[in-house]
């Protein structure tokens, strides 16, 4: 019997770089990325994108926000009764992100304080199931968004130890280093088509309209083989991975490229299946 699912949800943050090339594709953006705890009951010590589990009665979006303030401190919010000019001032910021994570409530934190989240700059980009065979399940929608003018991430130092920016073909050359779990792993793969932060909005905003959901397989792979989880649109997906499945009902444009992730020594590669090749 598989684990219960949890509703999640994750941020890809991104920012401006400077015109130097990416080594590893055209980006012209970084992607932020923050180190989970070593003793963290989930990706331990890995770089993963801000987010976490929903809180009751709270949808999707309004979890990204509030993960991306608690984890990182980046804040997307507007005054409840706005006045011209009104701008939120930084040590405010600052303090409300201390109270909750001290333990106060986020929502009413920030309502106390004439607030509520803005969850239009929020683009939906992918939506990920946890594989069937873990102890530990989560069912996460994973959203895109420019860093906001003047704010700067920071780790909370209590979930999250170390973070970084870095361009997606940058993170893919050391994923090693930096312990990409899969879906971290498969984004910027995606990211790294991309050149600018608008293409990758525009790219989510026509990823939006393809939905479906992603739920890597066990593959049933020969002994002595490295174990192997396969994406929905790899061929042995349906006739040789194990557990719990979502095949795919239509081709979304989207899902194209490495269609598995294999484990090398401690670190996953994204590849092709045999045979295939790697459109986009």
């Amino acid at each position: 019997m598989s684990a219960e699912l949890r509703e999640a949800a994750s941020v890809i943050l991104l920012r401006r770089a400077d015109g130097t090339p990416d080594p590893g594709g055209a980006s012209r953006f970084e992607v932020f990325l923050l180190r989970r705890h070593k003793r963290a009951s989930f990706m331990a010590s890995a770089f993963v994108f801000p987010g976490g589990a929903t809180e009751p009665g709270e949808d999707a979006r309004t979890a990204a926000a509030r993960e991306l303030f608690e984890e990182a401190g980046v804040l997307l919010a507007r005054a409840v009764t706005p006045a011209e000019g009104e701008t939120l001032e930084l040590p405010i910021q600052a303090r409300l992100r201390r109270a909750i994570l001290d333990g106060a409530a986020a929502h009413a934190t920030l309502a106390a304080a004439g607030l509520a989240w803005a969850t239009d700059p929020l683009v939906p980009w992918a939506h990920w199931i946890t594989p069937s065979a873990e102890p530990k399940r989560f069912s996460a929608r994973f959203f895109v968004c420019e860093l906001p003018e003047s704010q700067v991430p920071s780790f909370d130092d209590v979930e999250t130890v170390d973070q970084a920016w870095v361009r997606p073909g940058e993170a893919l050359a050391a994923s090693g280093e930096l312990q990409l779990p899969p879906p971290q792993l498969r984004t910027l793969w995606e990211l790294s088509q991309h050149a600018t932060i608008e293409d990758v909005l525009a790219a989510g905003r026509a990823r939006s309209e393809e939905p479906h959901p992603i739920m890597p397989r066990l593959g049933a792979m020969a002994a002595g083989t490295p174990p192997c989880l396969l994406l929905p649109w790899d061929p042995e997906y349906v006739d040789r991975g194990t557990g719990d499945a979502t095949p795919l009902t239509y081709q979304p444009k989207w899902a194209i490229g490495p269609s598995r992730f294999t484990l090398e020594g401690r670190t996953w590669k994204h590849v092709a299946a045999a045979g295939s090749t790697t459109a986009g």
